[in-house]
């Protein structure tokens, strides 16, 4: 991350905090970090617009491994560290990069990778003693530069994937300007804004650095001068206690953290002094009404919630408030020209769900995959979409309800299951949940849910027809699950993201087609 002028004006301020270790590193310390990570990208070849990879945990090189792209002018791909390695090796080949950073806690994985990546021509392991087998390590790599900048210093980027729910990952890239690296891209100018950052706040950071909200937000707390706390891994009660240590004033969570800290007992979430907190801002998921509900209730009028692709097409966002007077909503558009268009393209009526297209706010492309980005595009190329749906209400306050490709079609009727998933969660024995079609000979699919039981539930019949029953109670007929089965633990990202395709599959076999 780019420190700037807080690496003269506030050099012994912490930049940021390892949450388990007690770490802290100062402004002064990460610019030279970041400063003699730039030079060895140089020296092996790296320019301006060049690519590398970075692979690995929450620690406490991630942020230099981030910053030395921003300043030299090149893309950085931060992998998901939970991927094995032919899906690593394939981002490494289709990103074109050069240069892997990884940890020692991933090295087994980024080897198997590397044997199917040729071009990367240095892997370097942060927290490796001693070079080992073709990688280096990356401390002694490093100490060999200069901790000034490098000469030729011009503004790099994030080249993040999207998450590959629904086929390979895809590289969203972003036009680059020959900026120097203290003028960031004019998106980020508009978030310092409207979350109102600032040089003494204190930013916790729950969530896994490669995601790319965290990585926006970290980055822009950096370049503000403040403080970020890293949480190695999400524990409810630790970012309750990091809070209160910490006196944080901002954080970025996702709604399943939340439904986490929800279900603590009561005599813990109240053991600690949230007062410092200013603004909890939450996305990549749409939020359980009833959640929210009670996140408000909880913390007060200081929940922001936004709707946002990494692709970055548009922007919607609100502020408790206005989440009170329009619950469900993810906000109202701040960025693009939004519309919601029918499978004929056609705008369809206030209060009817239908695809969302927004004319593209900050332009971008998937890297080397001119077909996959015509994907997204309207026919005359004015109008982008990730295939989520939703709706917008009399008083412009958009309301997601799936992603198309999720959409269960029974017996002619268009079932969106974000629905029954959100009424699910809030189950006092339901710790996550999952809703998808199923095959159905006569329906052609019929709705199944897969939930993973709270600790001390067992999952048996009887929860199964508890909580159908529930269901039922809340939704009408076509909605309700008609069968329930249980799993340890689904297959969820640490960003909050589900891989409900995984889960789908199982169901569907080896069938050619998903349309009975």
């Amino acid at each position: 991350m780019y420190a700037g002028k807080y690496a003269v004006q506030c050099a012994g301020r912490a930049a940021f905090i390892m949450a388990g270790t007690g770490e802290s590193v100062t402004y002064a310390e990460l610019e030279a970090r970041t400063n003699r990570l730039a030079h060895l990208l140089r020296a092996h070849g790296l320019k301006r617009l060049d690519h590398y990879a970075i692979f690995m945990e929450n620690n406490n090189r991630y942020l230099e491994a981030c910053g030395a792209g921003e300043r030299a002018g090149l893309y950085y791909t931060c992998v998901n560290s939970y991927l094995k390695a032919d899906e690593l090796a394939y981002i490494l080949n289709n990103s074109e990069s050069k240069v892997l950073i990884t940890s020692a806690s991933r090295l087994e994985v980024a080897r198997e990778a590397l044997k199917q990546a040729p071009k990367v021509g240095l892997c370097l392991v942060v927290d490796a003693a001693a070079d080992d087998g073709g990688c280096r390590a990356y401390g002694p790599a490093v100490a060999a530069f200069p901790s000034t900048p490098i000469a030729d210093e011009s503004l790099g980027t994030p080249m993040l994937y999207s998450s590959g729910t629904t086929g390979r990952p895809k590289g969203i890239v972003r036009p680059l300007p020959e900026n120097p690296p203290s003028q960031p891209l004019p998106l980020f100018d508009f978030l310092v804004k409207l979350w109102q950052y600032r040089e003494d706040m204190v930013y916790l950071s729950p969530a896994p650095l490669y995601h790319s909200a965290p990585q926006a937000a970290v980055g822009l707390t950096i370049r503000k001068g403040g403080t970020v706390v890293i949480m190695e891994h999400f524990d409810p009660e630790q970012y309750l206690a990091l809070v209160e240590k910490h006196r944080v004033t901002h954080t970025q969570l996702v709604p399943t953290m939340f439904s986490r800290m929800l279900k603590l007992p009561a005599e813990v979430r109240t053991k600690y002094d949230l007062s410092s907190l200013e603004i909890a801002v939450h996305a990549a998921a749409p939020c359980p009404v009833q959640v929210k509900e009670q996140m408000i209730a909880w913390w007060g009028p200081i929940i922001h919630e936004y709707y946002g692709a990494t692709e970055g097409l548009g922007f919607t966002a609100c502020n408790s408030q206005e989440w009170l007077a329009h619950r469900g909503t993810v906000g109202r558009v701040l960025l693009g020209d939004l519309h919601i268009l029918d499978a004929e393209m056609k705008p369809c009526p206030k209060g009817t769900p239908g695809e969302i297209w927004f004319k593209t706010a900050t332009p971008f492309e998937y890297f080397n995959d001119p077909g996959k980005t015509a994907e997204t595009r309207s026919a005359d190329g004015t109008m982008s979409t990730v295939g989520d749906v939703g709706y917008v209400d009399d008083d412009g306050f958009l309301y997601l309800t799936d992603r198309s490709t999720f959409m269960i079609i029974s017996g002619g009727v268009n079932i969106y299951p974000q629905e029954c998933e959100n009424l699910l969660i809030t189950h006092p024995k339901v710790a996550d949940a999952a809703v998808f079609g199923v095959p159905n000979d006569d329906l052609g699919e019929e709705v199944k849910a897969v939930v993973q039981p709270m600790p001390g539930a067992a999952p048996d019949a009887a929860l199964a027809e508890e909580l159908i029953a529930f269901c039922s109670a809340h939704l009408a007929r076509q909605k309700v699950p008609r069968s329930i089965d249980f799993a340890d633990e689904l297959p969820r990202l640490p960003t909050g993201k589900l891989y409900k395709k995984v889960l789908r599959d199982k169901y569907w076999g080896d069938r050619k087609s998903r349309i009975l």
